[in-house]
């Protein structure tokens, strides 16, 4: 894997039934397929008991709520939220050793989720909202999966069009109208922020 440039993380968001999972996975191959090992998988730090077989640094970094606390207060945790009285949450610190190895970092995030990333990792982030075709689609999408009560799809689009409203806090809108065509402009994306200029003027100076 060549490591001539520094990783990106790619912090994409959007509202529930847009397809972020889908386009971020046909992402991860296309990238794979192009220079293999060069995606890097965050790990999740949380203060829940492990289930199972589940093994710490693997599925999750487990915590303490005490120790998860003062990660917060050192600025090791760059977003995090509770749910069911525990704690979620990225850590900084894998997230940069995967950066400075040339890995990208692909996340299907909060629109806060995004903007905590961005700040925290400013020049290594690419913040990306997806849209959908329309709201008919998206409502014909979140009816498709038939999982969901007519009060719970209400809820989800009145959500959706909130969302929608704070796609200008993003570098970047794409229209998830075709898998395949959305993949590819986030590669396109990922490109782009690699050939800035503030991101190789030190190369250009060796030629000076």
């Amino acid at each position: 894997m060549s490591n001539a440039y520094r990783g990106l993380i790619v912090a994409v968001s959007g509202p529930s039934g847009v397809g972020k999972g889908t386009v971020l996975a046909r992402v991860e191959e296309l990238l794979e397929e192009a220079n293999p090992g060069s995606v890097g998988h965050s790990i999740s730090v949380t203060t829940r008991a492990p289930r199972g077989a589940e093994q710490d640094g693997v599925e999750y970094y487990f915590r303490t709520t005490e120790e998860f606390e003062q990660m917060i207060k050192d600025g090791k945790i760059v977003e995090y939220d509770k749910y069911v009285d525990n704690y979620y949450g990225t850590p900084s610190e894998p997230l940069d050793a995967m950066l400075k190895k040339g890995q990208d970092v692909l996340f299907d995030i909060t629109i806060e989720g995004s903007l905590a990333l961005n700040r925290m990792f400013d020049k290594d982030t690419a913040t990306i909202f997806i849209l959908p075709p329309s709201m008919e689609a998206l409502e014909n999408r979140l009816r498709g999966r038939g999982t969901e009560t007519e009060e719970k799809i209400q809820k989800r689009l009145a959500q959706a069009k909130a969302e929608i409203k704070r796609a200008g806090e993003f570098e970047y809108i794409v229209t998830n109208d075709d898998l395949e065509r959305a993949a590819r402009d986030i590669l396109a994306v990922i490109t782009a922020e690699k050939l800035k200029a503030s991101k190789n003027i030190s190369t250009a100076k060796e030629l000076e």
